[in-house]
């Protein structure tokens, strides 16, 4: 046959074969899994767009077979099936039909840690079997490579964040046996030098002195390098109103790892700041309020915060100053208040002048102040009078909760002692014990049971003489719900005043909806202030409301109904643990 012929042949065959190609393009792809528990991977990871009716088909199956296989591969690959058969299924229509039969599951059937550095010398055996027995990826389990990059980083955190603040890991392979479907994984580490910390190195400072950074406790040197500890540090300097940013770290790189500097990197904030608010309470109605912030106050880190805030039924204006830590961390401060306020029927005016000593220890907190103050009272249809008191206060809180804004599980537990004499510019000798107790109990996944128990008294002749500050009233949002802010005390004339005895108890339950901020509560509260105990009885509250949490604590909007007063309210706050 002449040789023309047969290339022309060729030439007609191939064009044949062009054209069958064509004939199968298709318009979408549909796999079909032996193993249906991988579908939702490789739909997610699998991008294949199809054609509409009438468009241009999206390919050849040629080309989309090759890179199904690929695509399909790769991604079972990540989580351990190394030898999946991928199969195309003849339908005879526009769709190509993908079978992907995984195979086998890859398991870890060795695993070896091998460590180098100081983390071998003697006296860390302990640490070392701790490392090993909490590797993340033991043998038997299914391996994948998500896992294993998982693994790895918690071994070396385990390391960087305790004592060894330059371990690396210097090698790591995972050799897969696609027949016998196991997996033998190998890591090295080194863990470099034991790591202490040694001198500050501060940057950034302009208006402060290095001798501020000092009050908020930096580590000491020689003190064992530890992440949490320099977390620890940096959060309390980024929490005062000094500084825009705050970088900490330890040089990693030091030549001296037994005294590596701490570095504190500082962008200094804007000292003064001006600010203006609103809002509404169902205690004291709507609220405007201005503030002034100067936190370098005469030239000194004194942060100076005051304002005016006017509410329906209460007016103040404000002045306080507020010192830097401590060296052994007590917090100081003094404040000057002038305040004018019209609840329940009570108009009173006060002014006030004091001194508060913090001392924050750990979960406790003692707070000493001393506060000198005067005020006139004005009860509706009632005689106005006028009384003053330099008073000395103690109060002492033990927080053991999972959270401070959105408790759990625990309790918070407060106590007050004050008083004052007429020997020391009072009008009446007094002693006023308090006492707060709140008790959050875990129900069931989500929900919580919240307990609360207060009480008051103030030890004195009479009432008269005694600022109301030291007196009892109660009533309104998170003290007994169902009655009106501080309705419930002593009455004089048409007003309620504050009386000498006081005590409230309160359960609530909290419905969180799965998956969601909101939740809903029901609640029962019980209390009274009264100026005789013989008389004291106790008013019931009880009602039901939408909780939401929110980044301030839980927001609370309850419907609630005063069963003495016979009135359905609606009240809200902001329900954190004191």
């Amino acid at each position: 046959m002449p040789r023309h012929s047969i290339v022309l042949r060729l030439l007609i065959l191939a064009f044949a074969l062009c054209g069958a190609v064509a004939a199968h393009a298709v318009e979408r792809v549909r796999l079909e899994l032996a193993d249906g528990a991988l579908r939702a991977l490789l739909d997610k990871h699998l991008d294949f767009p199809e054609a509409a009716p009438g468009e241009s088909p999206q390919g050849d199956e040629v080309v989309l077979m090759r890179r199904a296989r690929k695509e399909i591969r790769d991604i079972l690959a990540t989580e351990g099936y190394f030898s999946p058969e991928i199969e195309r299924q003849e339908k005879g229509d526009a769709v190509l039909h993908i079978l992907v039969r995984p195979g086998r599951r890859t398991l870890v059937s060795h695993v070896e840690l091998r460590f180098s550095g100081a983390v071998t010398e003697a006296g860390q055996a302990e640490r070392l079997a701790t490392l090993r027995g909490s590797w993340a990826l033991p043998q038997g389990d299914a391996f994948r490579q998500a896992a294993w990059d998982e693994a790895k980083q918690r071994l070396l955190d385990a390391l960087t964040t305790r004592d060894f603040a330059a371990a690396a890991i210097t090698g790591s392979r995972a050799v897969i046996d696609p027949e016998s479907a196991t997996a033998a994984l190998e890591v090295e580490v080194d863990s470099g030098a034991a790591f202490r910390f040694g001198p500050l190195e501060v940057s950034g400072l302009s208006d402060y002195d290095e001798g501020l950074i000092r009050r908020y406790r930096p580590p000491e040197p020689g003190e064992p390098y530890s992440q949490e500890r320099l977390l620890r540090f940096q959060t309390a300097l980024q929490n005062t109103s000094y500084f825009a940013s705050v970088l900490v770290d330890i040089d990693r790189g030091a030549a001296t790892p037994e005294a590596a500097p701490v570095r504190v990197q500082l962008v200094e904030a804007q000292p003064r700041r001006i600010g203006f608010g609103g809002g509404v309470s169902s205690n004291t109605g709507y609220r405007v309020e201005a503030s002034y912030r100067d936190a370098h106050f005469l030239g000194q880190p004194w942060n100076l915060v005051s304002g005016v805030r006017m509410e329906q039924r209460r007016q103040l204006g404000y002045t306080d100053v507020f010192l830097p830590p401590s060296l052994d961390g007590n917090l100081d401060s003094l404040g000057l208040l002038a305040e004018r306020t019209d609840i329940s029927g009570l108009k009173t005016q006060r002014q006030s002048v004091g001194v508060v000593r913090t001392i924050p220890r750990g979960n406790t907190e003692n707070r000493i102040a001393i506060n000198y103050q005067h005020e006139i009272l004005a009860p509706d249809g009632s005689v106005r009078s006028a009384r003053s008191a330099l008073a000395a206060n103690w109060s002492w809180t033990y927080r053991a909760v999972d959270s401070i804004l959105n408790p759990h599980r625990g309790y918070v537990l407060n106590l007050q002692v004050g008083g004052a004499s007429r020997a020391l510019l009072s009008d009446r000798n007094f002693v006023r014990l308090y006492g707060r107790y709140q008790m959050f109990v875990p129900v069931a996944e989500r929900d919580v049971l919240i307990l609360r128990a207060e009480g008051g008294m103030t030890v004195a002749a009479s009432r008269d003489g005694v600022p109301q500050d030291f007196l009892f009233r109660t009533g309104g949002a998170q003290t007994v719900r169902g009655y009106a802010y501080q309705s419930l005390g002593v009455t004089e004339g048409s007003a309620t005043v504050g009386g000498r005895y006081m005590a409230v108890t309160s359960a609530e339950y909290v419905h969180w909806y799965k998956g969601s901020d909101w939740g809903v509560a029901t609640f029962i509260d019980a209390g009274n202030a009264n100026d005789e105990r013989q008389l004291f009885k106790l008013n019931l509250g009880y009602g039901f409301g939408p909780r939401w949490r929110s980044p301030a604590g839980p927001i609370a909007v309850d419907l609630a109904y005063g069963q003495s007063d016979h009135r359905v309210r609606l009240q809200f706050a902001v329900a954190i643990a004191f």
